[in-house]
């Protein structure tokens, strides 16, 4: 027999419910204002959590609420990947192929601005390809990030490319998860979906190559990484059979944990065969109760991050047994009336649950039926619907200085050092991708720009 589930209940009401989330925008903006790291971000998250304990009329309620939360099978999933991208990095790193490549960029000319661009166009083809963004920061950053650097671009710049390119890919792959979940939850084919969101996609892409072109920072260049002596070394560059393998996985559809842990897998033989590495290198127990070499490193060096997922998700827990995301879908639906404040609300309910669970495709999926129903009534075809909301998850989820996209990429620069380092309330101001997306999703809903059918549709079923 199922157990009911108990909706969490608070003293003040409604305010009570949205204490948790005023505390932690409070502790976001306060980290953000003072360029914190990731440990701020932690701050927040567990500020919220302790605070609804405060306000909560039934703590046993509550304390379901956050095992719930961490229970989702994308909180696994998320920090599996985070750890074994740390150490596929670190093998890449420590192997002095990042020095090598970029000896070889410098020595082409191909440095500062062009660099950065390079980088996006990259990004952007990766992402599409293997329909994953949060897996393409962890096969691109740890190569094409130092890379720029050393080449004369700014960290910051070199990941707001990154995360540029990942939000395309995420926006218009075909494998996307998002792509997938806004055609499926709007019933409408997934070709024509593709199709006809290159309306929104490729301009937001020109503008966001010329902004990086025109605005990008440049630096006189980094210096070598850690673990390495600068020198270029040629038989370093068999460590890229690493990114290789997992880029490969990936686009035939294999799961992101089994694509990183053949990775890792490939680069820890390649890097033994090849004399790059010795067993002590990767693995060691040294005594006295310790234990070093480059995998433990790059495990334990994923603390700040994987405290702040266990945050986000549990806060997640919180907000969905409190009802809050189906209070603000219900309030959004009544905004809407016609067709351009249908179009409104689909954007702005989207928008605010992509921010607040960091997780588009979740955001789509939770909102789609409502989405569907009001569509329909206000005549906003199937295809304008799914393209609506999922540019809209790839603006404010991205642009979230908490989430995933710029958490994970600003934690995947810190391995490199100091002068590499890139905060997470930075990233959202170099993400032009997503910037220049939310101008022309303005402009499509202010002006209809895209809102016609595609020829031979009418848009709804």
């Amino acid at each position: 027999m199922n157990q009911k589930i108990q909706r969490i209940e608070y003293h003040f009401g409604k305010l009570g419910r949205l204490a948790p989330l005023i505390a932690a925008g409070a502790m976001i903006i306060w980290a953000a204002l003072s360029q914190s790291n990731v440990n701020g971000y932690v701050l927040a998250f567990f500020t919220a959590l302790i605070t609804g304990v405060i306000f909560t009329k039934n703590e046993k309620a509550y304390g379901e609420a956050l095992v719930y939360g961490l229970s989702k099978p994308m909180f696994a999933v998320i920090v599996l990947a985070v750890i074994l991208a740390a150490v596929s990095g670190k093998l890449i790193s420590a192997s002095g192929a990042v020095q090598t490549i970029a000896a070889y960029v410098v020595a082409a000319g191909f440095t500062g601005k062009l660099f950065v661009a390079a980088t996006f166009l990259i990004t952007c083809l990766l992402a599409f390809a293997t329909g994953t963004s949060v897996g393409t920061y962890f096969v691109v950053i740890p190569i094409l990030f130092p890379v720029g650097v050393m080449a004369g671009a700014a960290p910051e710049f070199m990941i707001g490319a990154i995360v540029s390119g990942a939000a395309f890919g995420d926006n218009l792959g075909p494998i996307s998860d998002t792509t997938i979940a806004s055609s499926a939850t709007q019933h409408a084919d997934l070709g024509t979906v593709v199709k006809t969101r290159t309306r929104y996609s490729l301009p937001a892409a020109a503008g966001a190559l010329i902004l990086f072109l025109l605005l990008s920072k440049t630096t006189n260049g980094g210096a070598p990484i850690g673990g390495a002596d600068g020198t270029v070394n040629p038989v370093s560059l068999i460590m890229l059979v690493v990114p290789v393998v997992i880029i490969v996985l990936c686009m035939m559809r294999k799961h992101l944990i089994t694509a990183l842990s053949w990775g890792i897998l490939t680069g820890i033989a390649a890097g033994l065969i090849s004399g790059i590495y010795t067993v002590a290198d990767l693995v060691a127990f040294p005594g006295g109760f310790s234990v070093s070499g480059a995998i433990i490193e790059a495990i334990t060096g994923t603390a700040g991050t994987m405290a702040m997922l266990i945050g986000v998700f549990s806060l997640l827990g919180v907000l969905e047994r409190s009802g809050f995301f189906e209070d603000v879908g219900a309030l959004l639906a009544r905004l809407a009336k016609k067709e351009r404040s249908t179009e409104a609300t689909i954007v702005l309910s989207v928008g605010i649950l992509s921010m607040i669970t960091g997780v588009i495709s979740v955001a789509i999926v939770a909102l789609g039926d409502l989405i569907n129903e009001i569509g329909e009534k206000a005549g906003v075809n199937k295809y304008r619907r799914a393209n609506l909301m999922d540019c809209t998850g790839c603006v404010f989820c991205f642009l979230a200085p908490w989430t995933v996209h710029c958490v994970i990429p600003a934690q995947l620069t810190a391995p490199f050092g100091e002068g590499y380092a890139v905060a997470p309330g930075s990233v959202p101001f170099v993400n032009y991708y997503s910037l220049c997306m939310l101008v022309i999703l303005i402009i499509a809903v202010v002006i209809g720009y895209g809102r016609k059918p595609p020829a031979g549709e009418n848009g709804n079923e």
